[in-house]
């Protein structure tokens, strides 16, 4: 979008945010979705966030109560219940940060006991659930988890 519009991310480090609005506003929103092939409601939401750089939302969440004796993934067993906070969903199932360095995946055949087709309807960046380990992958360092308990 920047490059369309003629501007690089150097323009939004030295606080060139108003002049890019201006711009924006300049071209308008209906043509610069279509000119970037996506929604208007999308390309507002990135906007929105283009003007306030540097700021991660999932920095303001809730941190969970980590487990003190899980630090690593060799801590991690199978049958183990932790508590965790959604780092990000996808359309396969979500990544719970357990306190380990990699995150955990929960599919999401593993989130609800009936069949779950969106697990944005499930959960959010943010939620802090309690997980079920269910697999160890060492060698790739993966956890498969589950919110079946």
């Amino acid at each position: 979008m920047l490059e369309i519009l003629g501007y690089s991310l150097k323009d939004i480090e030295n606080k060139n945010i108003e002049e890019i609005d201006s711009k924006i506003n300049e071209v308008g929103i209906k043509q610069l979705s279509e000119n970037l092939e996506i929604g208007q409601v999308t390309l507002k939401d990135i906007i929105a966030e283009i003007k306030k750089p540097g700021r991660d939302p999932r920095e303001e969440g809730i941190k969970p109560i980590l487990r003190t004796d899980v630090l690593k993934i060799e801590d991690i067993q199978e049958g183990m219940v932790l508590k965790g906070t959604v780092r990000n969903v996808v359309d396969f199932g979500a990544f719970v940060d357990i306190g380990i360095k990699n995150d955990g995946l929960v599919h999401k055949s593993q989130m609800s006991k009936s069949f779950v087709k969106d697990p944005m309807s499930i959960v959010t960046v943010g939620d802090i659930v309690d997980v079920k380990v269910i697999g160890v992958d060492m060698n790739k360092q993966r956890v498969a988890l589950s919110m079946k308990i």
